[in-house]
C-alpha cells in the first residue's frame, strides 16, 4: 500500500501534532512530496521535533481559520491527496474555549474544503473526525456510520458538525461532476510514543513518573475504544488510496479495536504500570468535573468489509509498543531508528502481536 504514496503529492493539515508526525514520518518513507499547513507544535518535547519534521517536508506554519492563506498554500502546491488532521482536539479544554473550538473544528473544515474546491488537483481527500461524533447513548454496543450525530461537550459537537460540513460540500459540489473523493474517518482514542499532549492518559502516566509523582486517574470506569496510532493512520492512507481511482468508496468509516481493545481507563493504566513495571497509579475523582462519555465503542464493519482493512494489534501489544517507544526515548537511544523500526515492522505486515519486545530501562 506504501509504495501507492512514492511521489504522491500529499497536504496534511495538522502534520505538527500527534497523529500528524507520525503520519509525516510514514509518508516520506514510502517517498511521497509533503506540504503540511499547522501551527506550531503545542508541546514540548514534540514529536515534530523529535522527528525533525520541519527538514523534510515543506511546512508552512499556518492557521487553518485562515481561508485565503490556505488557499495560496494548496494552489501553489497542487496535492493530489489531502488528510485534514488539524484541530482543537481535547474535550476538557473545549469547555474552557468553546468558541476557539468551534471556530477551528467547523470553519477550519469549511476552510479546507473550499480550498481543495479551487484546487483542480486533488484527487482524494480523508477528513479524520473522532469516535465521539455519535449522539452518546451509553449502550452496550458499537455505533455504526448511520446512528445520529450529536455529539455532546463543544469538542465532540464541533466534530459532529465537521462531518456534516463535510457531507454538505461532498452533496453540493464535488459528489457530481468532479474527480474529487471525500471521506471521513471516525477514529476511537489512540497511544503512542511520542504522544506529549495534555489530559491523555497515557502521556499523564508518563509526566507523572518522570517527575517522580502519583500517577492519577480521574475517571477511571469510563470505557474507550483504545488503538495503537499506526492503526488509523494505517486505515486513513487506505481509505485515501482506495477512493483515489474509485469513486464509490467514499463515505464515512468508524476507525476502532476489535472487541478485546474496549476497556476502562483503569485497564489501561493497569497494563501501562504492568508493562512499564514498579509504577501504580491511585484514583481521584475530580469534584464537579465536566461531562465526558462514560461508555463509547464502535462498530468497523463498513470498513472491514469495504476497504477490507482490520487492526493488526492487539491492546496489550498497543501498550507495550507505546512503553518501547517511551523508555528508549527518555533513555536517551537512537529514537528515530526505534521509530522507523517500529513502522517498517508494522507496514511490513508481520505478525506484530508476536514480535519480541526489547528490554529498555
Amino acid at each position: 500500500m506504501l509504495d501507492f504514496y512514492k511521489n504522491k503529492k500529499v497536504f496534511i493539515t495538522g502534520h505538527t501534532g500527534f497523529k500528524g508526525s507520525w503520519l509525516c514520518e510514514i509518508l516520506t518513507i514510502a517517498g511521497a512530496d509533503i506540504t503540511g499547513f499547522s501551527l506550531l507544535p503545542n508541546t514540548d518535547p514534540s514529536l515534530f521535533d523529535i522527528f525533525n519534521i520541519k527538514d523534510k517536508v515543506n511546512s508552512i506554519n499556518g492557521d487553518i481559520r485562515d481561508l485565503e492563506k490556505m488557499k495560496r498554500v494548496m494552489c501553489k502546491f497542487k496535492p493530489d491527496i489531502v488528510f485534514h488532521l488539524a484541530a482543537q482536539p481535547i474535550v476538557r479544554e473545549s469547555y474552557k474555549n468553546p468558541v476557539y473550538t468551534f471556530e477551528t473544528n467547523v470553519m477550519g473544515t469549511v476552510n479546507l474544503l473550499e480550498s481543495i474546491r479551487n484546487c483542480e488537483s486533488v484527487r482524494s481527500v480523508v477528513n479524520i473526525t473522532t469516535d465521539k461524533v455519535y449522539k452518546n447513548n451509553e449502550w452496550d454496543w458499537g455505533y455504526r456510520e448511520n446512528e445520529k450525530l450529536n455529539g455532546f461537550d463543544p469538542y465532540s459537537n464541533s466534530k459532529s458538525c465537521s462531518e456534516l460540513v463535510t457531507s454538505s460540500y461532498n452533496n453540493s459540489f464535488f459528489k457530481h461532476n468532479s474527480n474529487v473523493s471525500l471521506s471521513t474517518a471516525r477514529a476511537g482514542n489512540v497511544i503512542g510514543g511520542g504522544d506529549f499532549s495534555i489530559d491523555r492518559i497515557i502521556p499523564d502516566c508518563v509526566r507523572a513518573i518522570i517527575k517522580g509523582e502519583d500517577i492519577v486517574l480521574r475517571n477511571p470506569y469510563s470505557i474507550r475504544p483504545y488503538q495503537h496510532v499506526f492503526e488509523p493512520l494505517n486505515a486513513y492512507l487506505l481509505i485515501a488510496q482506495q477512493q483515489y481511482d474509485d469513486k464509490s468508496i467514499e463515505g464515512s468509516y468508524n476507525v476502532g479495536p476489535n472487541e478485546e481493545g474496549c476497556i476502562t481507563t483503569g485497564n489501561l493504566a493497569d497494563m501501562f504500570c504492568e508493562s512499564w513495571g514498579t509504577v501504580n497509579w491511585i484514583n481521584k475523582a475530580e469534584i464537579n468535573a465536566v461531562h465526558e462519555a462514560e461508555f463509547l465503542k464502535l462498530d468497523c464493519s463498513k470498513i472491514k468489509n469495504i476497504i477490507g482493512w482490520h487492526p493488526k494489534m492487539n491492546i496489550d501489544k498497543a501498550v507495550k509498543l507505546t512503553v518501547e517507544w517511551t523508555k528508549a526515548y527518555f533513555s536517551g537511544e537512537n529514537i528515530k531508528k526505534v521509530s522507523e523500526e517500529q513502522i517498517k515492522a508494522y507496514f511490513a505486515g508481520k505478525n506484530i502481536n508476536k514480535s519480541s519486545i526489547k528490554n529498555r530501562i
